[in-house]
């Protein structure tokens, strides 16, 4: 069996948060065929940098415009995909931060996303799909605790 190419890939996404009637509530966005609750997040651009790319992943896929409020880490993961016909191996690093709601609308999420909206941050943990962005997400309600 040949051994598979590896890439790397660097992405950014964030915990967008507000507090609505005494609640904190976070933006998520469902994505993909199976339907996943996930944070917003995306690939870094050249010359971006994380917080940047963090910044405009959230306003693209969750709609909203926010600033950085801090850092949430990074998730680390290899996984397998299909490009131009031959299988690769990616080695994939996330870099999430924590970032204060200041403008915008979920409805005005981009085509990427099958829905964006704002949970409270209990249900978000939750509803979100991988147990790398639960952990996140708890991070980030002990960091907003702490504002």
């Amino acid at each position: 069996m040949a051994k598979l190419a590896t890439k790397r890939q660097v992405s950014a996404g964030g915990v967008a948060f507000r507090s609505r009637d005494g609640q904190t509530e976070v933006a998520i966005v469902l994505v993909g065929p199976n339907a996943r609750w996930q944070i917003p997040k995306g690939l870094v651009g050249q010359g971006e940098s994380n917080e940047t790319a963090a910044l405009r992943e959230v306003r693209e896929e969750a709609g909203v415009d926010t600033d950085v409020a801090g850092d949430l880490g990074v998730i680390e993961y290899w996984y397998v995909s299909t490009e131009r016909g031959e299988r690769v191996r990616y080695h994939k690093n996330v870099y999430f931060f924590l970032l204060r709601y200041l403008s915008g609308d979920t409805n005005d999420h981009d085509f990427e996303v099958n829905e964006a909206r704002w949970v409270e941050i209990d249900k978000a943990i939750e509803m979100l799909a991988f147990d790398g962005e639960k952990d996140v997400m708890r991070k980030a309600k002990e960091m907003i605790g702490n504002l």
